[in-house]
């Protein structure tokens, strides 16, 4: 899919969409972090799993997203038994080392694990259809009492990196005071698993398809920040899940300007 290098995203003032921002001294130095875009075939149509952030979180606080989250320093950790492109192949499509692209994918799958019970592991030749054997060990993940590599060397699970593809890289706008350079990857969901809800960063979490979250932002039901907003406009044009990850994208980083004027908030996207 060709993808233009600027565009201009309008959202009417009011409309669901997060715009907060902060003008005061320099730009803060953005903090790597992994989004994952889980989707399925519903009875209508591609769905994808959203949740609603607890109010009051300091980051995308009350805002309707998709897991993830940011990198942790123990995510390098080249001991993950790991089947799939290799580090180097996610580093040419994210635009970066084979470390930092080693990272972010293991907190790919940590940050789905921990924040929608989805388990993107198994051995190097089956998938995992039954994680409830695991919930000690997500609880521990999200409170950080052990690292990834640590959870699936103790099961004998395999990171499946195959299950992953690559679908964007955005960069928090130089107004906000929490910033973050964020890889999006999606996934379908495994056959047998379960997403739920079932973290302490949501109040409420579930699949919808993703013109009905585009139109609960724009009545005011939810609040979408715009590469969200962006992302269910363009899953709202497949038909299948298969459809998504077959889809082969050019992955170049998204810097939007947000410009309030006329009653709509203009996100100007940049691509560098």
């Amino acid at each position: 899919m060709e993808q233009p290098t600027e565009f201009v995203f309008d959202i009417p003032v009011g409309a669901g969409v997060a715009t907060r921002a902060n003008t005061d001294g320099p730009p803060v130095t953005p903090k790597d972090a992994a989004t994952v875009i889980l989707v399925r075939d519903g009875a209508d149509g591609v769905e994808v799993f959203l949740q609603h952030r607890v109010k009051g979180m300091p980051f995308a606080g009350g805002m309707t997203v998709f897991p993830g989250g940011g990198v942790d320093k123990r995510d390098a950790d080249a001991s993950v038994a790991w089947a799939g492109p290799e580090p180097s192949w996610w580093a040419s499509r994210f635009g970066c080392d084979d470390a930092l692209a080693r990272a972010l994918t293991c907190a790919a799958v940590r940050e789905t694990f921990e924040e929608s019970g989805v388990l993107l592991a198994g051995s190097a030749d089956e998938v995992l259809t039954d994680v409830t054997t695991y919930a000690a060990a997500r609880q521990a993940l999200e409170t950080r009492e052990v690292s990834l590599a640590a959870f699936l060397a103790d099961a004998g699970l395999t990171l499946r990196a195959d299950l992953l593809r690559p679908w964007a890289h955005w960069i928090t706008p130089e107004q906000e005071p929490r910033r973050y350079d964020t890889r999006f990857y999606v996934a379908k969901l495994p056959e047998g698993q379960e997403a739920d809800g079932a973290t302490s960063e949501a109040s409420s979490s579930g699949w919808q398809l993703p013109e009905d979250a585009i139109a609960d932002a724009r009545e005011g039901r939810r609040m979408l920040m715009p590469p969200t907003w962006l992302t269910l406009s363009e899953l709202a044009k497949f038909a299948t899940a298969d459809d998504i990850l077959n889809e082969q994208r050019e992955i170049v980083r998204i810097a939007p300007t947000l410009i309030r004027e006329n009653g709509h908030v203009r996100v100007v996207l940049e691509r560098r």
